[in-house]
C-alpha cells in the first residue's frame, strides 16, 4: 500500500513557499526604484559585499529557488513534516527580503553590508513560520500508515538440477528524482547568493539522489545485487552463502525506515525508493536487507532456490 500524501496536505506544502514568493517579488516591486543595479548579493564573513547580481537575475533566481524548493517540499512532504516546510520557506524568503533591504538606497553596492543578525532574524522568522505549519497539520487527516506485515511465505522456484535462472528489474521514485533535480538545480543559486563551498555541496548531493532515485535490482548465481540502473556504483549485494531466507512484504518507508534511500535501522538495513512491495532478505546472523521493488516475490522465490542449492535454506 502506497502512502500518498492528500491534496490538502501538499497545498499546505506550497503555500508558505507562495507567500515568500509573493512578498519577495512585492517588496522588489516597491522599492525597484530605489535599489542599485546590480545588487551585492554575497557577502564576507564581516558582512561587507564581496559578489553582485544584476537586479533582472537576481529577481528571476531568486524566484526559481522558492519556487523549485517549494516543488521539492510540495513532492515529499509528509503530514509529520509540514512544519519544515514552512520553516524552510519562512527563513529563504525572509532572507531574501532582508537582502533587499540591506541594498536600499545604496549608491555603491560595493558599500553594501549585511549584518550577521540577518540570520537570526531570518531563523525566528523560519521558528515562528514552522509553528503555523505544525498548526496547520491538525486540518489534515491523519492517513492510515501501513503496518509491518509479517513476510508472505515464500517457496522456493522450481528449478531442474542443470537449470540456471536469473531475474532483473528496475526500480524508481520520482520524489528523489524531483529533488535530486531541484537540488541540481538550486547549486549555482546557492553558490551566487551565499559562499561557493556550499553551492558545490548542493550539487554534488543532487547528483548523489539523482544517482540512487533509479535502481537496478538484480538475482542470479552470486546471490542479490542492487545498484544504480545509471552507474556501477554505489553498489549493495548480498552473496548466496549470506542468504538465509526470501520474502516479499509491504513496507512503509517513513514508518519503518525513517525516509528514503539507503536507510540504516537496527537489526536492518534497505535501499528504500517508495512505500509498498519490497525484496526483504534475511542475512545469517539476523539482519535484514530490504530493497523496494515490484514482482519481489518472483525474486525471492528464485533468491530461496539458489541460496538451498547451496546449502543454506
Amino acid at each position: 500500500m502506497h502512502h500518498v500524501p492528500t491534496t490538502r496536505l501538499r497545498a499546505f506544502a506550497a503555500l508558505p513557499f507562495l507567500l515568500a514568493l509573493a512578498a519577495h517579488l512585492t517588496v522588489l516591486g516597491l522599492t525597484a526604484d530605489r535599489l542599485p543595479d546590480p545588487l551585492a548579493t554575497h557577502f564576507a564573513s564581516d558582512g561587507r559585499a564581496d559578489g553582485w547580481t544584476a537586479l533582472a537575475a537576481f529577481a528571476l533566481l531568486s524566484s526559481g529557488l522558492l519556487l523549485g524548493l517549494g516543488a521539492g517540499w510540495t513532492a515529499l512532504v509528509r503530514r509529520a513534516a509540514l512544519w519544515g516546510a514552512w520553516l524552510t520557506a519562512g527563513a529563504v524568503g525572509a532572507l531574501m527580503v532582508l537582502l533587499v533591504r540591506d541594498n536600499l538606497d545604496a549608491t555603491d553596492p560595493a558599500q553594501v553590508v549585511s549584518p550577521l543578525a540577518n540570520l537570526t532574524v531570518a531563523a525566528g522568522a523560519g521558528g515562528i513560520a514552522a509553528l503555523v505549519g505544525w498548526a496547520l497539520t491538525r486540518l489534515v487527516p491523519q492517513q492510515e500508515t501501513p503496518s509491518a506485515v509479517d513476510a508472505e511465505n515464500v517457496d522456493t522456484l522450481p528449478l531442474g538440477p542443470s537449470e540456471v535462472a536469473g531475474w532483473s528489474r528496475a526500480t524508481g521514485s520520482r520524489p528523489m528524482t524531483l529533488a535530486g533535480a531541484v537540488l541540481v538545480a538550486a547549486a549555482p543559486v546557492v553558490a551566487l547568493l551565499g559562499p561557493w563551498p556550499v553551492g558545490l555541496v548542493v550539487g554534488a548531493a543532487g547528483a548523489l539522489v539523482l544517482v540512487l532515485s533509479r535502481l537496478r535490482v538484480t538475482v542470479d548465481r552470486r546471490g542479490l545485487t542492487v545498484r544504480p540502473a545509471l552507474a556501477p556504483w554505489p553498489r549493495v549485494s548480498v552473496p548466496l552463502d549470506e542468504v538465509a531466507s526470501a520474502s516479499a512484504r509491504e513496507i512503509d518507508a517513513l514508518g519503518e525506515f525513517g525516509g528514503w534511500g539507503y536507510r540504516v535501522r537496527a537489526h536492518r538495513t534497505g535501499m528504500v525508493l517508495r512505500s509498498g512491495e519490497a525484496l526483504v532478505v534475511r542475512r545469517e546472523g539476523g539482519r535484514e536487507f530490504a530493497v523496494t521493488v515490484s514482482d519481489a516475490r518472483t525474486a525471492a522465490a528464485l533468491l530461496n532456490t539458489l541460496a538451498e542449492r547451496r546449502g543454506r535454506v
